[in-house]
């Protein structure tokens, strides 16, 4: 036997016998401390450092990663610097909404806004040292859809600074900061889709509603434009790229028969869309998005499959599938690297957010960000179920069960019932840090989707539209009836709570059901349609009443607003909200809690000055949770205590 051989057998053995010593030694009981007495439940508080990251950009060369963390307090951008250490780069007080990474990596555009307000203003950063130069001051005025000309010299961008209503594309010159409108001809809510590879050209979608756009081609040599579809109905338009040979669109489209958005192919210059059936990726799913590498040699399909995202990914002339990231649960990114690598992101019920990169060909998979987890162990989270339950006509609503650790079938718990926004939404089982606390409390969640989430095709998301409103509300209700009949829970210990949309539901099933709840908590909700449709943001209002009805039919809105019915609410409800909401104004709490309080009713609140909608700087993010589990165990658990007695 050669000497090399016998020292690599003689390694092997050592470092076997290492393994097994390590093994026994784990495996050996822990000795019993302080540590070891009891259950191991840490606090709301504790619960709510666990961070998260997600994707900020990736450089063409494979050497930079960019990501946002509220690692600090609040959003920021970091670097992974070359120790593979995060490198803060921003320091807004309020964070950031949104980074923005140049071709070459060395620049980003920051949209950056005060207090929630969501008038995201462009700042122009280095993105090695982090410092920037604001690029727009405007009040009351929003800024958004960033993408780089393709030589990094100007930034495209939607604003509505010249009304404040209305989205129009502007070009803004890094050099000097002189910008110019290119498209302002159509309005409504423009926003910025793709930029021609050659610099020509600039994909625009026209959003009428959230179940509605148009396509248009700018012709940025020119400033003449053309609409490239030609429907009259509600379609979805998403994730248009524009091919190198300035006619060829990859994109999603629900325009077909079953409503589902899939994968398919567009001519510029002829409204016909082709669907892309080659048994890739299966017909019956929902595609959220889809993506290019910068050579277009490669794509990547975000799969919707029941609310979990799945990644695919294939060559794009061979049509060669190429291996998914081995995750399970909720993928996104799918950002290629000129070497053949992706940068994709993951979440699942027991895993926070983290950054891989994966390399279909090789197999190479390494985590790039390392969430905290405050101390907790993940061997204590529990997973859901996704679970089916029959609503008043027999329409089937998926929903995620989530039950405590050791739960016996046929017991009583408190559960709480947690209702999505959108309405256009869809609950999906990210991480969540205050479920786990929760079920570790003993409480258990239903997070159904109901008529009129995303996700189950266009026939689906139609269903609670204008008058179909309150339908959504009585899935809802079903819920509740399947959870009862089930055994799970009882009467006097259920909740329900919700934000912005789901906010509303609050509302709405406590007057519409005024006995089947025990406590309430309305976050950032609608009381009242018609003030809400008055005072919101003036560039969401189109938008929102092509949901919910238009302004002119004041007897429908009336009829729906929970605010009109304020007298039938029993429930102990509990209102947050913050003081800058631009989309759900904070009249609306206002006008609930004073009609609860004048009607004798049980309502606390929480009403942040600094915050917009929904509260985004940790420490009031702790304060409303602290809150709200106070809240439900104070009325929750008086049924349950009565049990154990």
């Amino acid at each position: 036997m050669k000497r090399s051989g016998f020292v690599a057998i003689t390694l092997l053995f050592f470092c076997l016998l290492i393994s097994i010593a390590a093994f026994c030694q784990s495996s050996q009981p822990q000795e019993k401390t302080l540590l070891n007495k009891g259950q191991y439940i840490p606090s709301i508080s504790t619960f709510l450092q666990i961070g998260g990251n997600s994707i900020a950009g990736y450089s063409w060369d494979g050497s930079k990663v960019f990501f946002v963390s509220s690692m600090s307090g609040a959003a920021q951008v970091y670097r992974i610097n070359k120790e593979g250490w995060p490198y803060q780069l921003s320091a807004f007080p309020d964070g950031i909404d949104f980074f923005v990474l140049s071709h070459n990596a060395d620049l980003g555009i920051v949209g950056a806004s005060v207090g929630g307000s969501e008038q995201s203003q462009l700042y122009l950063m280095d993105a090695m040292t982090g410092r920037v130069v604001q690029l727009t001051k405007f009040d009351g005025v929003q800024m958004g859809s960033v993408a780089w000309s393709p030589d990094d010299k100007s930034i495209y961008y939607r604003s509505n600074e010249e009304n404040k209503r209305d989205f129009f594309i502007y070009e803004t010159n890094i050099a000097d900061g002189s910008f110019k409108k290119v498209f302002g001809e159509v309005p409504g809510y423009n926003a910025v889709a793709d930029v021609s590879q050659d610099g020509t050209g600039l994909l625009v979608v026209n959003y009428s509603s959230n179940v509605n756009c148009d396509l248009y081609m700018i012709d940025l040599t020119t400033g003449k434009f053309q609409k490239l579809n030609d429907d009259n109905s509600d379609v979805i338009y998403g994730s248009p790229t524009l091919m190198p040979d300035n006619k060829t669109i990859w994109l999603t489209c629900n325009g077909n028969k079953d409503g589902i958005s899939r994968l398919a192919t567009m001519t510029v210059g002829s409204p016909k869309v082709n669907y892309v059936d080659d048994g890739w990726i299966d017909p019956k799913w929902e595609i959220d998005g889809i993506g290019f590498s910068r050579d277009y040699k490669r794509m990547s399909a975000a799969v919707n499959e029941d609310g979990y995202v799945n990644l695919k990914l294939r060559e794009v002339d061979t049509k060669k599938v190429l291996k998914s990231p081995p995750l399970a649960g909720i993928q996104g990114g799918g950002i290629f690297d000129e070497n053949g690598s992706c940068l994709t992101s993951f979440t699942g019920p027991t895993r926070a957010p983290d950054i891989w990169r994966w390399n279909p060909t090789t197999g190479e998979f390494k985590q790039l960000t390392f969430a905290t987890y405050a101390g907790i162990n993940r061997d204590i989270f529990t997973d859901p179920t996704l679970v089916h339950y029959k609503s008043f006509d027999g329409l089937e609503i998926p929903a995620f069960l989530y039950l405590p650790p050791n739960y016996k079938k046929g017991t009583p718990i408190p559960f709480i019932v947690d209702a999505h926004g959108g309405p256009e939404g869809q609950f999906q089982p990210a991480f969540l840090r205050n479920y786990q606390y929760l079920m570790l409390n003993g409480y258990g969640i239903l997070a159904p989707n109901p008529r009129g989430s995303s996700g189950y095709g266009l026939k689906y998301l139609n269903m609670d539209n204008y008058k179909l409103r309150k339908n959504s509300l009585k899935d809802y209700k079903a819920g509740v009836d399947w959870l009862m009949s089930e055994g799970y829970t009882e009467k006097g210990m259920v909740g329900i709570r919700g934000g912005s949309y789901g906010g509303y539901v609050v509302l709405g099933m406590i007057t519409e059901y005024p006995d089947l709840f025990s406590a309430a908590v309305d976050e950032v909700g609608i009381a009242n349609f018609k003030t809400f449709l008055r005072n919101t943001a003036p560039y969401r209002r189109a938008l929102r009443e092509s949901e919910y009805g238009p302004l002119s039919d004041t007897a429908f809105l009336d009829e729906i607003s929970p605010i009109n019915k304020v007298d039938l609410i029993k429930t102990p409800l509990m209102v947050v909200h913050g003081e800058n909401d631009p989309r759900v104004p904070v009249g609306e709490a206002r006008q609930i809690i004073a009609g609860i309080l004048n009607n004798g009713g049980q309502v606390d609140s929480l009403i942040f000055p600094d915050e917009g909608h929904g509260a985004s700087k940790r420490s009031n993010i702790v304060m409303e949770y602290e809150k709200q589990v106070k809240f439900f165990n104070h009325y929750l658990r008086q049924s349950q205590a009565k049990m154990d007695d």
